[in-house]
């Protein structure tokens, strides 16, 4: 068995996103349905409702439970087979028509989704465990996307029991969208539905975290890395206490070392190795009254006078010009009262086992820096 902790981290779904990368609208439409109509993925007219294809409705609403926007939870009449959904505080505080930035137009804001993604919290466990591997347990490789799915599948195997592992071939797709989801110098596939559109829709093509070399099967891919130009300070410090919190609620401190290589950290997804990180959140830390870096025994730390995730939503709502504070914006707890389906736990379905696995091998590690 592996020590990566994956079992813990993760919850394991494979291609629920049905080929399709999430796109430009998506998850602000699904947001501003799912606050009014919570059954609103399983109706009839959802095509109509959230403006897109029959085919991407289960793509929108499995992108949006992924980043954290949507909970599901099981209906009040046990006949009822479909799940409904409710909209997390979070989702009202970035994309409400009030919102922080409900069409994602600060680039910020990928990030900040990017990072609710591939994160693992107490009562939500990452829902995209092959992101996940790819970010923060083969997060230094160069590789082809078959070498991808090899890695994916051999974590997945030591950290899971057989009937719980997905087939080859979700893997593959998974691998694909994470293509299609980051790449900016994507190859159309002509036999693939909505290849084309995939290189234009992806708004998370904007972060530069993936760099392609080469054409075909042959093509290698790069998670680049280095100093994040357009990752604003606060989102960063953000994610930073954020992780800090998962690790300890009261105030203290973490070494920038922890926050830039340990598995699960912003380092890992934003793919930025600790003088990088260091550089990036001094300014917005040495100019905050709650905040510092301190050093001792060699060994550099941020520490932070509150307790971690009040001072990170402190730092990031203080960003986005104050969002908590205007007029008639919910609490949790109010928000919770509103939508006390939130508070509900869905229950899980059976999945086959994988008929076949592909087969293992190592990705070639080389140093984040090349």
């Amino acid at each position: 068995m592996s020590d990566s902790g994956l079992a813990e981290a993760v919850d394991l779904s494979f291609n629920r996103h049905e080929t399709f990368a999430p796109r430009f609208g998506w998850l602000h439409k699904a947001y501003m349905q799912v606050k009014d109509t919570p059954g609103v993925f399983y109706r009839e007219d959802a095509p109509v409702l959230l403006g897109v294809g029959k085919n991407m409705v289960n793509a929108m609403r499995y992108w949006s439970r992924a980043f954290k926007l949507t909970k599901e939870y099981a209906h009040s009449d046990p006949s009822a087979r479909a799940l409904l959904s409710a909209p997390t505080w979070r989702a009202r505080w970035l994309l409400d028509e009030d919102g922080a930035d409900p069409y994602l137009e600060d680039t910020g804001s990928l990030w900040l989704l990017h990072w609710w993604l591939l994160s693992s919290e107490s009562e939500a466990k990452c829902q995209v465990p092959s992101w996940y591997i790819i970010f923060n347990l083969a997060a230094r490789s160069r590789a082809t996307a078959e070498e991808m799915e090899s890695v994916i599948t051999r974590y997945v195997n030591e950290n899971f029991a057989a009937p719980r592992r997905p087939a080859a071939e979700s893997i593959k797709r998974d691998v694909d969208c994470i293509i299609k989801m980051y790449a900016q110098d994507l190859e159309a596939n002509p036999l693939s539905p909505g290849s084309f559109e995939d290189q234009l829709m992806s708004p998370f093509k904007e972060l530069g975290l993936l760099e392609g070399r080469g054409r075909g099967k042959e093509r290698t891919w790069r998670f680049t890395s280095g100093t994040r130009s357009n990752l604003p300070a606060a989102v960063l410090v953000y994610a930073c206490l954020d992780y800090a919190s998962r690790l300890a609620t009261q105030a203290g401190q973490i070494s920038l070392a922890r926050l830039a290589g340990e598995t699960g950290s912003p380092g890992r997804a934003f793919r930025m190795r600790e003088p990088e990180l260091t550089k990036a959140i001094e300014g917005l830390v040495g100019g905050h009254p709650d905040l510092q870096i301190v050093e001792a025994l060699g060994q550099r730390s941020l520490a932070y006078a509150k307790p971690p995730q009040e001072l990170a939503w402190d730092v990031l709502d203080e960003y986005y010009g104050r969002v908590r504070e205007r007029d008639g914006f919910p609490t949790p707890q109010e928000w919770m009262r509103k939508h006390p389906g939130l508070a509900g736990t869905a229950p899980k379905k059976a999945r086959k086992p994988a008929p076949r696995q592909v087969e293992e091998f190592e990705l070639s590690e080389e140093s984040i820096g090349s």
